[in-house]
């Protein structure tokens, strides 16, 4: 059964700031992470329970999996050099 995603505000505001063909990318891949919410290259953060980031070119998603609800929180879109900062 497929997870259901949700975006957390400053991940929606996020992908309104990336070029087009990134947001194109990363749609891609949040999308995948419904039947698959750990797929190969995904890291699961030190410190955070349940949080993980995938890589996309240049770009990282960091996401939160509940597994009981079945529900994947998308919690920021951000390049490398600035999704650690906040």
């Amino acid at each position: 059964m497929p997870y259901s995603i949700e975006f957390r505000p400053a991940a929606r505001r996020d992908l309104k700031n990336l070029p087009k063909e990134m947001l194109l990318r990363v749609s891609r891949k949040i999308d995948s992470l419904a039947d698959n919410p750990r797929p190969p290259g995904t890291e699961k953060l030190s410190g955070m329970d349940d949080c993980y980031r995938i890589r996309v070119g240049e770009y990282r998603i960091l996401y939160l999996v509940e597994d009981a609800v079945l529900l994947i929180v998308i919690v920021r879109v951000r390049h490398r050099r600035e999704v650690y900062r906040h």
